[in-house]
């Protein structure tokens, strides 16, 4: 694997994602998962491990765990263990979280994105069913702590990769391939701001050839942006360290996006520190080949396979079928604008231009655009047809998506930006503009093919930018002979 260095030194980076999975209930007791309650409300006997109580298995969190293994081409365990991994926190009620160790439910498995227009691959490890433990509150408390345990056993998949990464943009390309899965999957509603979706990033730094250097891991990392922004800061701070003389300590670490910082939370823990052992009360879970092959039955078009279609039937780059699958209302788009009869190409070219600039910067949905797909479709038939060229088609886009009342040919009309096709007006012009620019014309003749472009500049000026640039080539073309 080749990677770019930075300043001498090629940085090693791994993700342990904990994906919320969207059962109505918990993992292990009948409890509300809903986002928003008053604090402590959802929280049962079972989920604080109480006397006299047992954990019963959620038959949904297990088939979101057999969907997800199946989507990145995992095995899925015919038998996994849930054991007790120990450890004490305040917002952990038991002691101790249910978690999988030794043998996980969904093993190995790869995820394949683009950064920029060069295609990636991340190798899994594993997927893991687990409890979350409960959330500790610090502000509006007089100096005091809360605890809110209503996360208490809410269900999680934790996928980890292996450290194949190895910069910043790269991890966040992979955790937003990742977010995008998960949602088309259906068993994630991928809410970072609700904690549905967390990243923690392993991040180490070696000269090339080297070992592995000491890992740190930032967590609960709740955005794209600060993930780079986090490793990017950690890099630097490591090879700081080590160019000073001083050895990487194993730590875990906070980001704080305030201070562009990362700062030592505690020191790391390796698995051992957690004592794990089977869970006495949860007996082996045992998934059949039949109930795999029911919920692979069940599953939607993924992502991958979507897009080979979009590439061997609609023509589509294999960069442009991978954009228009990254999530499952921009892939709903595309085919909407697609059978209202746009150019599967033209429509991918808007979704990556002008759409996504704009969603970007409004931090919108495609689902809910202001130009919906057949609005599009329309627009794009206007272009086709020669009613508008590809400048007035962003005008007229700019007021479709700002709200200007009516349709595309109402735009058109009202704005003046229908383009001039007749032959024998653009001739005349033409006759005109030679006439004007004979040392353009004599230049032409010469060789000189910029003389061409001034000459259509000339033209195109004198039609306001109405003419159709097609037809003043083409007619251009033949009076230069």
């Amino acid at each position: 694997m080749t990677s770019k260095l930075i300043r001498g030194y090629e940085v090693v980076i791994g993700l342990e994602n904990h994906v919320q999975l969207s059962t109505q209930s918990k993992i292990f007791s009948g409890s509300s998962t809903a986002f928003g309650a008053a604090p402590n409300t959802q929280a049962s006997p079972v989920d604080l491990a109480l006397p006299g109580t047992l954990p019963v298995l959620n038959r949904a969190a297990v088939e979101r765990a057999i969907r997800f293994g199946l989507a990145v081409g995992a095995k899925v365990a015919p038998l996994s263990i849930f054991a007790r991994k120990n450890y004490f926190y305040p917002d952990l009620p038991k002691g101790y979280q249910i978690s999988q160790f030794e043998i996980p439910v969904v093993q190995g498995g790869a995820v394949e994105f683009f950064v920029g227009d060069v295609r990636h691959k991340v190798n899994l490890t594993r997927a893991h069913l687990e409890e979350d433990a409960g959330k500790s509150l610090h502000e509006d408390y007089h100096g005091q702590s809360g605890i809110d345990l209503n996360r208490a056993g809410t269900p999680l998949l934790e996928i980890v990769s292996e450290p194949d990464m190895r910069s910043g943009a790269e991890a966040a390309e992979y955790a937003k391939t990742l977010h995008a899965l998960v949602m088309w999957l259906g068993i994630c509603d991928g809410n970072m701001q609700e904690g549905s979706f967390r990243c923690d990033v392993n991040v180490s730094v070696r000269k090339p050839g080297e070992p592995f250097g000491t890992r740190r891991e930032i967590k609960n990392l709740n955005s794209f942006r600060y993930l780079v922004d986090a490793v990017n800061y950690e890099v630097n701070w490591q090879i700081d360290e080590i160019e000073d003389g001083r050895k990487i300590q194993q730590a875990t670490v906070l980001y704080n996006p305030d201070t562009g910082e990362t700062r030592a939370m505690r020191s790391k823990e390796d698995s051992a520190d957690y004592r794990y052992f089977p869970d006495p009360d949860l007996p082996p879970l045992v998934i059949a080949p039949e109930w795999v092959e029911r919920v692979k039955g069940e599953m939607p078009e993924l992502p991958a396979v979507m897009a080979a279609r979009f590439e061997s039937a609609d023509g589509l780059p294999a960069y442009d079928a991978t954009m228009m699958t990254q999530s499952l209302a921009t892939a709903r788009y595309y085919e909407a604008a697609k059978a209202a009869g746009a150019t599967p190409k033209l429509v991918a070219n808007w979704v990556m231009g002008e759409i996504s600039k704009r969603l970007n910067a409004s931090g919108g949905e495609i689902d809910a655009a202001p130009v919906g797909p057949e609005l599009l479709a329309r627009l794009i038939a206007r272009i086709a047809d020669g009613t508008i060229s590809n400048n007035a088609a962003k005008q007229v886009f700019e007021a479709l998506w700002s709200g200007e009342a009516g349709d595309v040919d109402a735009v058109i009309e009202a704005k003046g930006l229908k383009q001039v096709s007749d032959t024998g007006a653009i001739e005349a012009i033409l006759d005109e503009v030679l006439a004007a620019n004979p040392k353009s014309v004599d230049e032409y003749r010469a060789g000189k093919d910029k003389a061409f472009n001034a000459l259509v500049g000339q033209a195109m000026k004198a039609t306001k930018g109405k003419a159709n640039p097609a037809l003043v080539n083409e007619l251009l073309k033949k009076k230069l002979g």
